[in-house]
């Protein structure tokens, strides 16, 4: 008996990394699963059917039921085909991962509108357009479970402006859905994962991690694979598991922070600091009065030209 015995799943880019590893998480817990991966590259190009049919093997093989499903979550109607998978196989949908993803990164001022674009479409369009279809059935229902895969890079992260911009738009979609459909019995949270997967752990930053851990730099020890082994996809697949769970429908609209055994709940943004004047301010009021108030301490992020 698994916590989830019954439960219809959909998890998004599911044929490798975190994906892999909570599509067999659910299935050791008795859901069902719908496997869906375009099976394209780490920057979106191609497309195979391997991964995913790799995968709904593997939960076979462990005694699971599974079945694959190709479509792009970038498309309205591809979207709607993933969902659509869980509903003809399976009878119906309770829960949606929405974890699909790729990079395209370059410094902003080297940028190009196709790596803009396509960054959003994959990550924003693709939360949506699987939500949106998704909670069709939630709410006829009156319940479902989404959870959503934003990242620490929307916090800032160089050389990433089109992912950081989409993964902190996914935060702000988890907070007003949380909103729209939890009258409804349906829960939204959103996940920023730290994890070794092929996104993240480039051949180039590898061979960067070792050639450090030859010269005993970074404190890395020589041991690469133990400290790859700490950012394991598998720390990610139970906190995603359990907000999935009956036991977790009192958590909603909210994000947390899990990777390498650690789990954490992100504060939401508030006021730190502020002035107040009975009418409009003055760019010559503000002028004396930032420095001293909201902006003190602030520095030029580099030198001025003198």
């Amino acid at each position: 008996m698994g916590l989830l015995d019954g439960k219809v799943v959909v998890i998004t880019g599911s044929g490798r990394g975190l994906g892999r590893a909570e599509a067999l998480l659910f299935a050791s817990e008795g859901a069902k699963v719908v496997v869906n991966d375009l099976g394209g590259s780490a920057d979106g190009a191609g497309a195979a059917s391997v991964p995913a049919d790799e995968v709904v093997a593997e939960i076979k093989k462990l005694g699971g039921q599974a079945v694959a499903n190709y479509d792009s979550v970038s498309t309205w109607k591809g979207a709607e085909n993933i969902i659509k998978t869980a509903v003809d196989s399976f009878g119906k949908i309770d829960i949606l991962v929405n974890n699909a993803g790729i990079l395209r990164d370059r410094m902003v001022f080297n940028m190009t509108e196709d790596e803009w674009d396509i960054i959003q479409k994959v990550h924003v369009y693709g939360h949506f357009f699987c939500t949106r279809h998704a909670c069709a059935f939630f709410r006829q229902q009156r319940s479902g479970r989404i959870i959503n895969t934003s990242s620490q890079a929307g916090l800032g992260n160089l050389g990433q402006a089109n992912y950081s911009a989409a993964k902190e738009a996914i935060v702000g979609f988890t907070r007003t859905v949380a909103l729209d459909m939890g009258k409804y019995g349906v829960t939204v949270n959103c996940i920023r994962p730290i994890a070794a997967t092929r996104l993240t752990v480039t051949p180039e930053l590898q061979a960067a991690m070792e050639k450090k851990a030859k010269e005993g730099g970074g404190g890395l020890g020589l041991d690469i694979g133990a400290e790859l082994k700490k950012m394991a996809p598998e720390h990610i697949a139970p906190l995603v598991v359990y907000l999935a769970t009956d036991g977790a429908a009192g958590i909603n609209g909210k994000t947390f922070f899990v990777g390498g055994g650690e789990i954490g709940l992100y504060s939401e943004p508030t006021i730190v600091s502020s002035i107040f004047k009975d009418g409009v301010w003055t760019v010559k009021e503000l002028a004396d009065l930032m420095p001293k108030s909201v902006a003190k301490g602030m520095w030029p992020p580099a030198p001025q030209p003198k």
